[in-house]
């Protein structure tokens, strides 16, 4: 019982403002349940956010009027335990029916819950769309940037709940590894692990064998490709996937990020991998400092929107003019960026967006204020991409939909610069 009314609180965190569910996870109801009980009710709130379109979906067959937001919440996390979770149809009615007699709020309702969850449970969802998982703004968007079948494969990633991918220090077996884990060697070096449950348990975690890290976002550090004895920046960096991929090159490494609690984790996983990197808490714009490097990669702040596999939360947080905002951001780091740049020296940049105002847009408009910088091809197959996310321009636009038979990846930009000698 607590832990589905934790599952509701987690679930309208999320819906709220981005960042909600994490911060959720501090709120009484959820921060007293045991271990289990606490991944039972994140469990339960991701599966409601992944599939949120056809829930409702299927809940507005049933209902004549809108009820208030309490009472869908429950008929919400019923319905996700019914068709998702494989919960008995009785046990979530039940419980569905007790958490409404719990709250004077939700009480007067307690015979429609019962109603509408055993409705469904007798005669079936029906038919659902999972373009209904996405907000009408972002389909609309993803339609006119991507084309119809393209929108219909992002839709459809959205029912996916993604494998945990790792990347592995240099000299670990990867087939030992992905054999230990369960899981495969993706293109590229990462291996998707078929387990599920807390990493730090995991074989090799502790001997600092590898770090989480998407498939999709090892490919901007490929990509920069740092060689021993240069020299890499990286901005900013928390929470530090990319940076312990350049450290793993050999070059010398330093990675700034704004964020002083962020950047503790990097330097956690630092010690953890014995990888080294110089660590300085200062926005990228604000950093005076006047050395220049031979590659600079710039994972951008950005909408997120490529990473609604995993963090499902974004497509319902995310606004319109977020898009514009975020890419102003954007814009100033590049420049910033390109700033640091040695002549001869490498710069990448990428966003795990799916807006083209965040990748695309802005890489065309870096190109024509940016004088002595050219684009630099990037071969997928040498960096670990899908091939199909080669753009006619040598950028790559990396698309959940994407590897399908391995199980998709994060949507991603990313775009390689050189600077003329």
């Amino acid at each position: 019982m607590e832990a589905r009314i934790a599952a509701g609180v987690l679930l309208n965190a999320a819906l709220e403002k981005r960042g909600g569910l994490d911060e959720a996870l501090k709120i009484r109801e959820v921060a007293v349940l045991s271990p289990a009980d606490g991944a039972f009710a994140r469990a339960l709130a991701m599966v409601a956010l992944r599939r949120l379109g056809e829930l409702d979906q299927v809940l507005e067959r049933r209902l004549k009027t809108a009820p208030p937001l309490a009472v869908r919440t429950l008929l919400r996390i019923g319905l996700a335990q019914m068709l998702y979770l494989d919960t008995p149809d009785f046990a979530a009615v039940s419980t569905a029916v007790k958490l409404a007699e719990r709250d004077a709020k939700t009480r007067p309702y307690k015979a429609l819950v019962n109603a509408v969850l055993r409705g469904i449970g007798r005669d079936g969802p029906g038919q659902t769309s999972p373009e209904r998982n996405l907000p009408d703004w972002i389909a609309a968007r993803w339609k006119a940037a991507y084309g119809e079948p393209a929108l219909a494969s992002l839709a459809e990633a959205t029912r996916i709940e993604p494998a945990t991918d790792l990347s592995a220090r240099p000299g670990v077996d990867l087939a030992a590894l992905a054999a230990e884990m369960e899981g495969m060697v993706l293109p590229g070096g990462t291996v998707r692990v078929g387990r599920k449950g807390d990493v730090v348990g995991w074989p090799g975690f502790a001997a600092g064998d590898w770090w989480v890290q998407d498939a999709a976002a090892a490919i901007p550090a490929r990509a920069l490709a740092p060689q021993p004895g240069e020299t890499a920046l990286d901005l900013c960096a928390a929470p530090g996937g990319k940076t312990l991929q350049l450290a793993a090159s050999g070059a010398t490494v330093t990675a700034l990020d704004r964020s002083a609690p962020r950047l503790k984790r990097l330097s956690e996983n630092l010690a953890r991998t014995g990888l080294a990197a110089e660590v300085i808490v200062v926005p990228a714009e604000d950093w005076d400092d006047a050395r220049t490097f031979d590659a600079v990669l710039l994972d951008a702040p950005c909408t997120a929107t490529g990473t609604y596999r995993r963090n499902p939360e974004v497509l319902r947080a995310t606004r319109p003019a977020d898009v514009a905002k975020l890419a102003d951001v954007q814009h100033r780091l590049l420049d910033a960026a390109a700033a640091r740049v040695k002549p001869g020296g490498r710069l990448v940049y990428c966003v795990c967006s799916l807006e083209r105002e965040e990748g695309e847009t802005q890489a065309i408009a870096f190109l024509r204020r940016t004088p002595g910088v050219r684009t630099a091809p990037i071969d997928p197959a040498a960096v670990g991409a899908p091939a199909e996310a080669l753009t006619t321009e040598g950028w790559l636009r990396v698309l959940p939909s994407m590897w399908p038979d391995h199980g998709g990846l994060d949507g991603f930009f990313v775009a390689a610069f050189a600077r003329e000698e």
